[in-house]
């Protein structure tokens, strides 16, 4: 169950922010759609819909459709819940949990948004869709977005009910990632693999933050490998696994990577990588530029590279500065997490013109909640362009061939920046 009081904490802490914005905008009531699963096109199903972020932020209510969040300039907080007769699907009860002391929760079998939600200057945020067909809210602004990048900026830093969840999803997704291992190392294919997560954590695939990767072999070269083999590979060598959890809508985010039985070079790669990965975690504390910790991850990576001999000839500095470590790590360090796995507002500032996909450009504060992802890969299509060209005689070939049937190497974890320093929170309940 939710710690109730720091729920409450919560809500009445984003009473206050609300009741700023909408002064400062002019507005006198901001009406939040839940949203609602899309349905598939020709077909009579649908998608399962985790929920709207802002929606999520005051209620923590995912899966729910349909629903209406109005929060006035006084703090009054109202939530009409869509609770339709039906004898098709179960229908939840209404909530009765601590936090409705902070919001009026009113039950109603129709999911349009009633007139009394439309009173006043409102503004009306959500999916488009759902407010499209909105009746009476021709006055109302839709998604100005001024309005919502500032709602988006609440959500930067954690209150402690937001870390308190983003723990606990981390806590769950840590079981499964332990059962995982247990997976792999009996021989299951990536469909099993997959299962025994979902057994481990409780949490159905679609329930989960994203799309659980994971890849065996040369798959763990693919970032984002979106498939489950149903029979494993011969010989097996790896496994890459990236998945998380929900807990009250907040995700977690963690990955890992195994070697099998036999592959003790790889294995030692992965040591490099995850001595790496903590001591960037070290590194983070209020203050630090987030970019600059992308690049000492570069730095740390160029060493690696020499040390395992994949790169020779070259010092550490000359293999960022000609492009080679990206090559063997293309992606950006981390982002921030929270109510979306890449939660809002995490680039105040463009990112740098040498690393593209960075998510995260933010000077670190208190209360951030944000990923460190080093990793080391051995994808064909970025490396041998560079083997091919002049940098090539200092590639070893021989041995990077010899890894691409590894696929790659990948390390998260899940901090928090707090007021003197960080707290990992994958590494209390993972080890490995």
């Amino acid at each position: 169950m939710p710690n109730h009081d720091l729920q409450i904490s919560h809500i009445q802490s984003l009473k206050l922010a609300y009741q700023q914005l909408l002064s400062a905008h002019g507005y006198d009531a901001v009406v939040i759609s839940s949203g609602a699963g899309p349905g598939r096109f020709g077909d009579d199903q649908g998608y399962y819909h985790h929920g709207y972020g802002h929606f999520l932020h005051w209620t923590g209510l995912t899966g729910v459709e349909n629903s209406w969040l109005r929060i006035d300039g006084d703090g009054l907080a109202r939530l009409w819940l869509h609770r339709p007769e039906d004898f098709w699907h179960a229908v939840a009860p209404l909530p009765d949990e601590g936090w409705t002391r902070e919001i009026e929760v009113i039950g109603q079998n129709t999911a349009e948004l009633t007139a009394e939600a439309l009173v006043g200057r409102v503004v009306l945020i959500g999916d488009p869709r759902a407010l499209s067909s909105v009746a009476g809210a021709d006055g109302a602004a839709v998604n100005p977005a001024e309005f919502l990048a500032a709602l988006d900026r609440l959500r930067v830093c954690k209150s402690a009910y937001e870390i308190d969840c983003l723990e606990r999803a981390t806590a769950l997704a840590a079981r499964g990632h332990e059962a995982a291992r247990a997976a792999f190392e009996a021989g299951e294919s990536e469909f099993g693999i997959s299962l025994a997560y979902q057994r481990a954590t409780g949490q159905r695939e679609e329930h989960a933050p994203y799309h659980s990767i994971i890849g065996l072999n040369e798959h763990g070269a693919t970032l984002h490998y979106q498939h489950y083999e149903s029979s494993p590979p011969r010989p097996c060598r790896s496994l890459l696994i990236d998945a998380g959890a929900r807990y009250r809508g907040y995700g977690s985010d963690i990955t890992r990577t195994h070697a099998a039985a036999g592959e003790g070079h790889f294995a030692a790669l992965i040591a490099g990588v995850n001595s790496l990965q903590k001591r960037l975690c070290n590194e983070i504390s209020p203050g630090l530029d987030f970019v600059e910790l992308h690049q000492l991850a570069h730095q740390g990576l160029a060493i690696l590279l020499k040390a395992a001999g994949l790169v020779e000839g070259m010092t550490e500095e000359a293999i960022v500065e000609s492009g080679i470590s990206r090559a063997f790590f293309p992606h950006g360090l981390g982002h921030l997490l929270g109510l979306q796995v890449h939660d809002v507002a995490g680039k105040p500032r463009p990112a740098p013109a040498d690393s593209p996909f960075l998510r995260l450009t933010h000077r670190l504060e208190e209360g951030m909640v944000l990923t460190v992802e080093p990793g080391l890969y051995f994808i064909p299509a970025l490396l041998e362009p560079v083997m091919a060209g002049k940098y090539g005689p200092h590639l070893n070939r021989s041995l990077i061939e010899h890894f691409y049937g590894c696929g790659g190497i990948r390390i998260e974890d899940n901090v928090v920046v707090t007021a003197n320093g960080h707290r990992n929170l994958t590494r209390a309940y993972l080890t490995a």
